[in-house]
């Protein structure tokens, strides 16, 4: 198996199939169990160089990245834009043409254009991994909300997951409802209908307008933050506002016809999107996304860099 199986650069699940989206969730099922090892590494990409190219702030994101790409034992470069080159002026290809001169096998890369991780793909030899580009995709993250989903239903054919919040400038919501779709779940979104795409229909997901309609309806929510900083004013009248009439609270929980299970890709707004006692509570499967998050990755690294599914053979365990 090599790199092929999912092609040069993972810029989103929309040009994946399901069984590409598969393949990387039933390869990060045993990468699981090495971060659980007392010694947390494999050597699965020794002598391998990554570069995580970030041009805009993701801690959770960066650290994900950076112990996947430790635990498969490869050579990481962190690149913050503000100080460097690119704060004097520098484009995104001469850095990446720049990073590549130094041999470099692989670029992470964040930014706030959409398209930013597919243009780079296109210009360099090393393989490109999205971290979230603009308002277009972040795979990884819908990738890591899928396994959760997974091990926490066993399937995700038939799941009704219902996406909660600000849909218009999440990349998020549409890395999962590629995902989900391709897999054969149920996808609805619910949110103002200042926070919804005009088109979002088109995606084949249901539009629910109360939150109290996601909740009878759903097997899950997943729960998205309120992307204040891409925000100008009149998306909503006010943070409290938003709580009162789209915050997922226990009290709307309990009224549930079923147990629903609780997703946020993080940061949390707590007391806006959701309550600290739904956040922190037999609901909520936000701490397994993180461990996930970090599976998922190295799966997409592996893959990417011409891996086997079969990691442990090539690793010799």
């Amino acid at each position: 198996m090599t790199s092929a199986a999912l092609g040069k650069d993972l810029v989103g699940l929309e040009p994946l199939t399901a069984d590409q989206i598969r393949l990387i969730l039933d390869t990060a099922e045993p990468f699981k169990e090495v971060s659980e090892r007392p010694i947390k590494k494999v050597p699965a990409l020794r002598g391998k160089t990554i570069v995580n190219l970030f041009f805009e702030n993701s801690t959770r994101t960066r650290i994900s990245f950076e112990f996947a790409e430790k635990r498969l034992s490869a050579d990481t470069v962190n690149v913050a834009t503000s100080g460097s080159s690119v704060a004097k002026g520098e484009t995104l290809v001469d850095t990446a043409r720049n990073l590549e001169a130094m041999r470099i096998d692989m670029v992470v890369i964040r930014h706030g254009a959409s398209g930013a991780a597919r243009f780079l793909g296109e210009r360099i030899r090393s393989n490109v991994i999205n971290a979230g580009d603009g308002k277009h995709e972040h795979p990884t993250q819908g990738l890591l909300d899928m396994l959760t989903l997974r091990d926490r239903f066993g399937r995700l054919e038939g799941l009704k997951v219902a996406i909660v919040g600000d849909i218009l400038h999440s990349r998020v919501a549409r890395s999962n409802i590629w995902g989900l779709t391709k897999l054969g779940a149920e996808v609805a979104v619910c949110g103002p209908p200042s926070l919804l795409p005009r088109n979002v229909r088109d995606l084949g997901v249901t539009v629910l307008p109360r939150i109290e309609d996601a909740i009878a309806w759903a097997d899950a929510l997943n729960v998205l933050r309120l992307q204040l900083e891409r925000m100008q004013a009149g998306f909503i009248p006010s943070l409290r506002e938003y709580n009162r009439v789209f915050g997922v609270t226990s009290e709307r929980l309990a009224r549930a016809p079923r147990e629903l299970a609780i997703l946020h890709p993080g940061p949390m707004n707590r007391g806006v999107e959701i309550d600290s006692d739904v956040a922190d509570g037999p609901h909520s499967v936000i701490l397994p996304q993180v461990t996930n998050g970090v599976a998922v990755r190295m799966a997409v690294l592996y893959l990417l860099a011409g891996g086997s599914p079969d990691w442990r053979t090539e690793a010799g365990e």
